[in-house]
């Protein structure tokens, strides 16, 4: 009998520490690796980081064809500008303009 007892007092106690460590062990693995553990928190700041250098790559994509917008509307259009069009669209040149031929492709 006290063989008995002396076992019990020591087995529960081994027991439910334990069982203690396969609950903590659970919630720290899924604290890790979870659907919002530490390595999806890393993932989310990758993916935070690319998105925000694709935004400013579009940005200034954006502010660049504001830009050549701009040069185009009917209050103020640019000279330069309105000349190239006009010369590519017609196919004229400038008396003082220096022309280069390069050749048919096939012309070596």
């Amino acid at each position: 009998m006290v063989k008995r007892k002396r076992l019990r007092a020591i087995l529960i106690p081994v027991f439910l520490y334990a069982a203690s460590a396969v609950v903590v062990g659970y919630f720290l693995s899924h604290a890790q690796n979870g659907a919002r553990g530490l390595e999806a928190k890393r993932e989310y700041k990758r993916q935070i980081f690319e998105k925000t250098v694709e935004l400013e790559t579009l940005k200034a994509e954006h502010a660049e064809w504001d830009r050549r917008i701009a040069l185009m509307r009917a209050d103020r259009i640019d000279a330069d500008i309105l000349e190239e069009e006009a010369r590519k669209t017609l196919g004229l040149v400038h008396s003082k303009d220096v022309i280069v031929f390069l050749g048919s492709p096939g012309a070596h």
